[in-house]
């Protein structure tokens, strides 16, 4: 008998990060500050809690914990604005989710990269908050794409550009 086995070498590995002491609540706490504070006209653009959230899950790439940041960061902007608790919850607990298991098993941290699947997450991020809505809240009026909603993720993903390297300055040295 033969063995038809190739050895093909070992999985490409992925780096964990880690972060200084205190890095991730301190960001946290300011994205959600941040987006309370921001003037109407501006919040329906900017989402910097999704932002963080999907910086962290990229990069720590443990989806356990993606889920959890993701849930803890959706709730508490819950409690701080207007929507019913838990929506911006459930769709940022999916985000932190799909996101880690997705920074688990690719590279992810190219800009280029960063950009595209931001817009992906921002538009996967608003069609589960308008299911979500739709579903629980029997809300009709909500449309899942719109032009704002592309400029939307468009701009988001522009901020990521430029705030994604300025959260890797605070990782520790692997």
């Amino acid at each position: 008998m033969e063995n038809t086995e190739v050895y093909i070498g070992p999985e490409p590995h992925i780096e964990v990060h880690k972060y200084y002491g205190g890095v991730v609540p301190a960001v946290v706490v300011l994205a959600l500050v941040l987006q309370a504070f921001f003037p109407v006209r501006w919040s329906g653009y900017l989402e910097l809690p999704l932002l963080v959230t999907l910086y962290f899950a990229l990069s720590k790439r443990n989806p356990s914990s993606g889920l959890v940041l993701g849930m803890v960061i959706g709730l508490l902007q819950d409690s701080l604005s207007r929507t019913p608790l838990g929506l911006y919850g459930i769709a940022k607990t999916l985000v932190g989710y799909v996101g880690s298991s997705i920074g688990a098993r690719l590279d992810v941290e190219h800009p280029v990269a960063r950009f595209i699947l931001t817009i992906g997450f921002y538009l996967f991020h608003h069609a589960v908050f308008t299911l979500t809505s739709h579903l629980l809240l029997a809300h009709q009026n909500e449309t899942y794409v719109t032009t704002p909603i592309l400029i939307a993720s468009v701009v988001n993903a522009f901020i990521a550009i430029g705030l994604f390297p300025l959260l890797d300055r605070f990782r520790k040295p692997s």
